[in-house]
């Protein structure tokens, strides 16, 4: 009979035995935990806990050539790759050796899955989860409301997202676009942004240029992990007639996935308490989205948001 203590070995130098909640190390986002379990000779193993419409993108890279497989435990997923979707239930498989382009990996309800790669990529996680969380914390503190807000806004955004059947690039811009769209506002001077009366012309002018500066802090080289989402950033106040801002882009002209943002957040402004407003009924706030549907708003994000609106209540 074969003994984990037949070895002249200690068996604390050969062999780990984790708890559920143990691993070597833990990073964690809003929506997920990966513990690094196993690490040898390059290869990693990862168990991820990934919450109901939690996000997790793979980015192909030019100089990658490794193995990268996933086995789900539990829950259900919803796989993007490229134009293609596929759900994935307990006991599935995804592999690709390498990355040929992005893939987007959307909970569909609280799933665990296991993630093997074949070179180390446990830190690279660790260090886009502290860069999110310090900006994170950078626009919390400049405006109160803004982090559970835009935590709302990237889940709503994504189930509308997958509404419209968005391909995997266009959902990974519309995740992280949609969580930092308003991360301009850390570079708009406070006596503006939380100033409790009307705006003269010239700072609503000011407050516009929130858009652009989102935009240049995500594609800064500081923030590569950003960069997929800063067109989302930069275009969430156009509007489909033409008379948002910073460009005045209307229609098509407009990237779907911030016509997306432009829904949503209108909408979660709409039933929120505001220091200069009382928070709407739904009902009311969906009746004026459709009312301005072609008008303030691209028709076809409206009538996505329209068939997921419902479920919206099990998200506050």
């Amino acid at each position: 009979m074969l003994s984990l203590y037949d070895s002249s070995t200690p068996p604390s130098q050969w062999i780990s035995i984790f708890s559920r909640e143990e691993g070597l190390e833990t990073a964690y986002t809003h929506n997920m935990t990966a513990t690094l379990i196993a690490s040898k000779n390059g290869t990693e193993i990862i168990h991820h806990r990934l919450a109901r419409i939690g996000t997790m993108g793979i980015t192909p890279a030019a100089d990658w050539n490794e193995l990268e497989s996933f086995y789900l435990l539990t829950g259900s997923l919803r796989v993007t790759y490229g134009n293609e979707t596929s759900i994935l239930y307990p006991g599935d498989k995804l592999v690709a050796a390498p990355v040929h382009e992005h893939v987007c990996i959307v909970a569909i309800e609280d799933s665990e899955f296991l993630y093997v790669s074949s070179a180390p990529v446990f830190q690279t996680y660790r260090e886009s989860i502290d860069g999110f969380h310090e900006l994170a914390v950078q626009i919390a503190l400049k405006d109160g409301y803004t982090a559970s807000h835009c935590e709302r806004i990237r889940r709503y955004s994504l189930m509308i997202g997958c509404e419209l059947n968005l391909n995997a690039t266009d959902l990974l811009s519309l995740s992280c676009g949609a969580l930092f769209h308003d991360i301009g506002k850390i570079r708009i001077p406070d006596e503006i942004l939380m100033k409790p009366g009307k705006l003269t012309p010239e700072e609503f002018d000011i407050i516009k240029q929130h858009t652009i500066f989102g935009r240049d802090i995500m594609n800064s080289p500081e923030n590569p992990f950003l960069n997929i989402g800063s067109k989302v950033a930069e275009q969430h106040h156009e509007r489909y007639d033409g008379s948002g801002y910073p460009y005045g882009l209307k229609r098509d002209e407009i990237y779907l996935p911030a016509a997306i943002v432009a829904v949503v957040d209108s909408y979660d402004a709409m039933v929120s308490n505001r220091p200069y407003q009382t928070a709407r009924k739904k009902a009311d706030a969906v009746r004026e989205i459709v009312s301005l549907s072609g008008k303030l708003y691209d028709p076809r994000v409206v009538d996505a948001f329209l068939k997921v609106v419902d479920t919206f209540v099990d998200e506050d």
